[in-house]
């Protein structure tokens, strides 16, 4: 195993490697950690009973993964990071806009990381609650630097590290909470509202990584049926996913006060002698999921200044220099924050999926229906290419379907119209429908005929789904 030299370029055939499966594990374990468990934690606090935000867990997660694997099906056949490929529809340069929204979204994300898991960390060396903080920021970065394959096997490994300490904190917990829990399983109601919110919120966790998810697809060999990308990613995003909001809908309804804690330390509690074992793979676990976001940010970051300078490659100096201050960035937040960070960042974190859903409807749109994933691998790479610095009416229809969804947004401190006479948030659904249709009707032509001029390209050649 080496360092990735690899970042923005197209991966060469003669280096790709690996099959799909792998794909399980990778997503498998960064879902299967306590920012997860937060998620299905919700519902029951809202009043939901145990059963009907299962059911809702169920329907958000088994919907939002759909697109996020639809994603990750592209890495294989295109070769580039996902956020490239979106230069086919916004232009070289356009592509920056909703690639900043993706930069932010992830180094926010790693700042909530470094404060959840401040205290497990704490329990287990004597650090203060900024050392802590910083801790978690430099093994981040130690990983993402060395990249692609360090990512994937620590995601092989923590998938089966995972699976016993969270399988098994549910039989305890089952197990302690005895004849007592029926009673409070049965807690609760039904209220559609706080329904929709559940299928909402677990939706939207599973379609935030698509973004990104085919960063981790690319370097697999161009010749995997895209069926085994989708199911391998599908299925790993999905079972962690919904393991891990179950559990947290399970904790939450059965001991209600273990809650009140940190979520880590609740979970590692649960096993009296070897709870500091496990405190160790719930804090490995969720610096995996940091991984994830930084090399993410990085390739994103990169992805934006390269298009305005006309860069392929990217030094391993000048990789490792972007990184460290994305983890700086991130620490900073983080530490400034720590004690008031949910005041101040629950609505941003919810306001970047506002941004990047009609971003992911109309790159699907634009892969299976309109282009049929061909696409010329060097123009990506040319703002004087065919797809251009700046393509208008990509970006308006990207405006439009942000306004368009305003309605049905609900923040803290607004909640638009359509949102209070239905009683929750839907506007995931409404971005991906708006967006995708009138990115279809804009290119109503292509999408009907399938037939369009060959491609002229060098040495980068066209790529075309299978």
């Amino acid at each position: 195993m080496r360092i990735e030299t690899r970042s923005i370029e197209f991966v060469p055939h003669s280096e790709r490697y690996g099959r799909p499966r792998r794909l399980f594990t990778v997503w498998f374990s960064s879902n299967l950690q306590v920012t997860a468990l937060m998620v299905g934690t919700l519902g029951v606090a809202s009043g939901l009973s145990l059963m009907w935000t299962l059911a809702g867990l169920v329907v958000g997660c088994l919907l939002g993964t759909l697109f996020m694997a639809a994603h990750s099906a592209q890495g294989p056949h295109l070769g580039v990071p996902q956020m490239i490929q979106s230069r086919a529809q916004f232009g070289v340069f356009g592509a920056a806009i909703p690639l900043l929204v993706m930069v932010t979204a992830a180094v926010l994300f790693m700042a909530a990381s470094g404060v959840l898991l401040r205290d497990p960390l704490k329990a287990l060396l004597p650090v203060s609650d900024d050392q802590a903080i910083v801790i978690v920021g430099v093994l981040t970065m130690i990983i993402g630097v060395v990249g692609y394959e360090l990512i994937h096997r620590l995601g092989a490994w923590m998938s089966l590290l995972s699976s016993v300490v969270f399988g098994s904190a549910l039989v305890v917990l089952l197990v302690r909470a005895g004849v007592s829990a029926t009673a409070q399983v049965d807690a609760g109601g039904f209220s559609m509202p706080v329904f929709n919110l559940v299928i909402a919120q677990a939706a939207s966790w599973t379609l935030g990584y698509g973004p990104y998810v085919a960063d981790y697809s690319r370097y697999l060999p161009a010749d995997v049926r895209t069926r085994d990308t989708f199911w391998t990613t599908y299925f790993g995003c999905a079972l962690g996913s919904l393991g891990m909001m179950a559990l947290g809908a399970t904790l939450a309804a059965v001991v209600p006060a273990a809650l009140q804690v940190d979520p880590g330390t609740a979970v590692a509690s649960l096993f009296g002698p070897w709870a500091r074992a496990a405190l160790l793979v719930v804090a490995l676990g969720v610096v995996q999921y940091n991984v994830l976001c930084l090399y993410s940010a990085y390739m994103s970051t990169t992805t934006i200044f390269s298009g305005f300078a006309r860069l392929q490659q990217v030094r391993q100096g000048s990789k490792t220099l972007l990184m460290a201050l994305l983890t700086v960035l991130a620490c900073a937040i983080a530490v400034h924050t720590q004690y008031h960070f949910d005041r101040f960042f629950a609505d941003i974190l919810v306001g970047q999926l506002y941004l990047l859903i009609p971003w992911s409807a109309i790159n699907l749109v634009d892969y299976y229906l309109v282009q049929r994933g061909r696409y010329s691998i060097d123009d990506l790479y040319d703002a004087q290419g065919r797809y251009g610095r700046w393509n208008r009416g990509t970006l308006i229809v990207y405006g439009v379907s942000i306004i368009g969804t305003v309605p049905f947004m609900k923040f803290s401190f607004f909640e638009g119209y359509l949102a209070q006479r239905i009683g929750a948030d839907i506007s995931w659904i409404a971005g991906l429908a708006l967006a995708g249709l009138l990115y279809l009707i804009l290119h109503r032509g292509q999408a009907l005929s399938g037939r369009r001029k060959p491609l002229e390209t060098g040495g980068g050649g066209v790529t075309s789904a299978r």
